[in-house]
């Protein structure tokens, strides 16, 4: 079956190796819009959430990961990761790989591990990153971003994720680098890691909470957490998955998870268009925006192919107009 006429049940049913070839196919695609059938039905029918990971390199992201995995599989839940790895500069591929990050149970069917490259992307994520991350989220209960951690340009990970768990070391100056950055106004959670330096730990754990009491943040109605845990021991992961389980709660009421997923996709459409006709195609482009998203929300993916139609009619070429 071709990736045109894949489906989800076809997923579904067909294991990790289809997952994996039809994932990589959408990869290659990125920004296209030839497989928008699977793409809408995945966008339609959202199963899981999705829980960013971020923070600086070196600070035990994957070792938390692996962590949360183990936490999900034990509450029942099926677990997919999309692992943001550094590029090679000479085949353009992810220079770490989905085995080496963290440990985890090939055999499980209940997981699945996804690497992908950033390519020229400073923000964290990779082009392909939310398409893909819409047929996952359509086929597991939780999907894991971790992403290539790259210090202050991580902003992108709340393009993509329900729930964004930002993760720093104490002792490191991360704390005034995140103020300075804006950063803090991006997380749902804030996690402090190698929590068993105790002293140290609790000082940036003060810094942190003192920080986000200042800065703007994107849901006026939830004040993030800051949390103190050691992803070897595993101290303190129980109290980041009831941290996560109340912001879903939170995110149930009043279309909150609707609105961020609706300004997802619109951040997508806006940069894939930027990116494929330039800027002045955007422009032009400004009222047919407004419109498409003035009614119930849209799949980007067929918005993308309408606007992408649009343009050509008016005769800008791909990339054209700055």
């Amino acid at each position: 079956m071709s990736l045109s006429e894949t489906t989800l049940e076809a997923l579904r049913s067909g294991g990790k190796a289809r997952l994996a070839r039809c994932l990589a196919e959408l990869e290659s695609e990125a920004g296209r819009v030839r497989h928008r059938r699977l793409l809408d039905e995945a966008h339609d029918a959202p199963q899981g959430r999705v829980i960013g990971l971020t923070g600086p390199p070196g600070v035990g992201k994957s070792t938390l990961l692996a962590r949360l995995i183990g936490a999900c599989r034990g509450a029942g839940s099926t677990v997919a990761v999309l692992a943001v790895d550094p590029s090679s500069r000479r085949t353009g591929g992810a220079v770490l790989g989905d085995r080496t990050r963290f440990d985890h149970d090939p055999e499980d069917a209940g997981v699945f591990v996804r690497s992908l490259a950033a390519g020229d992307r400073l923000g964290g994520l990779a082009d392909a990153a939310f398409p893909l991350m819409v047929v996952l989220r359509a086929l597991f209960d939780v999907v894991l971003v971790e992403t290539v951690g790259v210090g202050q340009s991580e902003i992108e990970i709340g393009e993509v994720a329900d729930s964004v768990v930002l993760a720093i070391q104490p002792a490191s100056g991360d704390s005034l680098q995140f103020i300075k950055a804006g950063i803090v106004e991006i997380p749902d959670v804030v996690v402090i890691g190698k929590a068993d330096l105790g002293e140290i730990a609790a000082r940036a754990q003060g810094e942190m909470e003192a920080a986000l009491r200042h800065a703007t943040p994107r849901d006026p109605e939830w004040q993030p957490p800051v949390l103190r845990l050691s992803a070897v021991s595993g101290a303190g992961v129980e109290a980041l998955v009831a941290a996560l389980a109340r912001h879903a709660a939170h995110q149930g009421v009043d279309g909150r998870l609707e609105a961020r997923r609706l300004a997802q996709s619109r951040s997508w459409l806006r940069t894939t268009l930027r990116e494929t006709h330039g800027r002045r195609g955007l422009e032009r482009l400004r009222s047919a925006l407004k419109a498409s998203f003035a009614g119930p929300p849209a799949s980007p993916f067929l918005l993308l192919e309408r606007l992408g139609q649009a343009l050509d009619k008016v005769g800008l070429p791909e990339g054209g107009g700055g």
